[in-house]
């Protein structure tokens, strides 16, 4: 059985995303990147990390 990932750590969300966790918590912080609670747990959907991405710049042509 192979279940889909919808929320992620910040380390599994670093992963994922190619980044390190140092860049995701100034994300979060910076409020670039959505991230909940629950409990002492912070959990960042799949939907708002591929958003968070999805706004980054586009690299300019050399």
């Amino acid at each position: 059985m192979n279940i889909e990932k919808v929320g992620y750590s910040p380390e599994e969300a670093a992963a994922a995303a190619g980044l390190g966790r140092t860049l995701i918590f100034l994300a979060m912080r910076d409020g670039k990147l959505k991230a909940h609670k629950l409990g002492r747990r912070t959990v960042i959907t799949a939907d708002d990390l591929k958003a968070f991405l999805q706004a980054l710049p586009e690299r300019e042509a050399a």
